[in-house]
């Protein structure tokens, strides 16, 4: 497809999928069956794919039925805010959220809101003061994938329970941690969560399949009606060969967690350090953050020229999440920095395991060049 090498910085929106999840994917083609029949092709795609569901729970620490497949981040989103609202009543029910999160949970809080729940945006510094006596569920990203920002979701679990120990009633926490996979130890109780979204595209596995992770005893009220498919959660045929190659590209990723965050740290600081030197270039950044995700603000500059620039050099970067094309401006950094300038003029740049540090080395020079470009056309 492409007439030269290319580096592809571009990680936080969809990874490539890594060769042993794609050799796992096309052996479980073989796996034609439907997983909900009975004949000998059926009970072989059911084999592999509670096989895949075993390894995810096991990695996740959850029991099998814990486990439920979508379609990706944005259903398991949907299922998980909306499933469990819906579930406990709707009508006057307190959902707290935070404004940076994924569209996809911005989405479903706007719904619920439709519906007749109280919505309020989640202040972590006052969540204590937020809480009450109708609120129901709390929904936190567990790393932002604009700017990088890990947030505190251990923070948060522990006001919760004290706000059960003080008699108030059990509030479920949910956490999307697709953006987390690669960094962060994915288990409910690493996060504090009651519920936790995983994304297969994030990981390096076959896009079209994520998963809700859910502690035992949470009841979902199904988006959708017509299967009895994931314990009636979660209506559809499921795809053996998705799942398998999800499970293998989610094992892999945390073999090497640690390595590649050790290496990231030091390839950012390198990056940076790369590309001090460019005028009127701000990080957009807290001190609580990845170390795989760089969200610059290149202030007075077109970046979504600078994108297309740096694409004809090879390089694949980003002005923001990819869900949010249309937004004009990035809406995780107009939060986080409450500064337009910086907000309309972002770009970023996020990488995995097989980027290398000559990779980054040579983006840096490229940037460089790229907006010296721009200054001296004024764009």
């Amino acid at each position: 497809m492409f007439n030269k090498r290319r580096i592809y910085l571009d990680w936080a929106a969809s990874a490539p999928v890594s060769e042993r999840a794609a050799r796992v994917f096309a052996e479980a083609l073989r796996a034609y069956g439907n997983p909900s029949a009975l004949h000998t092709e059926a009970r072989q795609a059911k084999e592999v794919l509670e096989a895949a569901r075993t390894t995810i729970a096991r990695l996740t620490e959850v029991k099998t039925d814990g486990v439920v497949f979508t379609s990706g981040a944005t259903e398991a989103n949907a299922l998980g805010i909306l499933g469990a609202v819906r579930a406990k009543g709707v009508r006057g029910a307190h959902v707290l959220y935070h404004p940076a999160q994924h569209a996809s949970v911005i989405g479903a809080i706007e719904m619920l809101k439709s519906e007749g729940a109280e919505t309020e945006e989640l202040q972590l510094a006052n969540l204590t003061s937020q809480l009450r006596a109708e609120t129901v569920l709390v929904t936190l990203d567990a790393v932002c994938g604009e700017t990088g920002t890990r947030y505190d979701t251990l923070a948060v679990r522990r006001l919760l329970d004290e706000h059960a120990q003080k008699g108030g009633q059990k509030i479920l926490f949910h956490v999307d941690a697709s953006q987390a996979a690669l960094t962060e130890q994915l288990t409910l109780a690493h996060l504090g969560a009651d519920m936790m979204t995983l994304d297969a595209q994030k990981v390096g596995a076959v896009r079209g399949i994520g998963a809700l992770i859910l502690r035992q005893g949470i009841t979902l009220e199904p988006l959708m009606r017509g299967g009895g498919q994931e314990g009636r959660r979660r209506p559809g045929t499921e795809s053996p060969a998705l799942a398998s190659a999800f499970a293998t590209a989610l094992t892999e990723v945390q073999e090497g967690r640690m390595k590649f965050r050790e290496r990231s740290e030091r390839m950012r600081e390198a990056l940076l350090q790369n590309i001090s030197g460019i005028s009127n270039l701000v990080v957009n950044e807290t001190e609580m953050k990845v170390p795989h995700i760089l969200n610059v603000s290149l202030l007075g500059r077109d970046t979504d020229y600078a994108v297309m620039l740096l694409d004809k050099e090879g390089f694949a970067a980003s002005t923001k999440s990819a869900c949010e094309t249309d937004e004009e401006g990035s809406r995780a950094v107009q939060i986080l920095t409450s500064d337009s300038a910086r907000a309309t003029s972002t770009l970023r740049v996020s990488w995995g395991p097989t980027t290398s540090e000559r990779d980054l080395a040579s983006f840096a020079e490229a940037l460089v060049r790229t907006v010296r470009f721009l200054d001296e056309n004024a764009i």
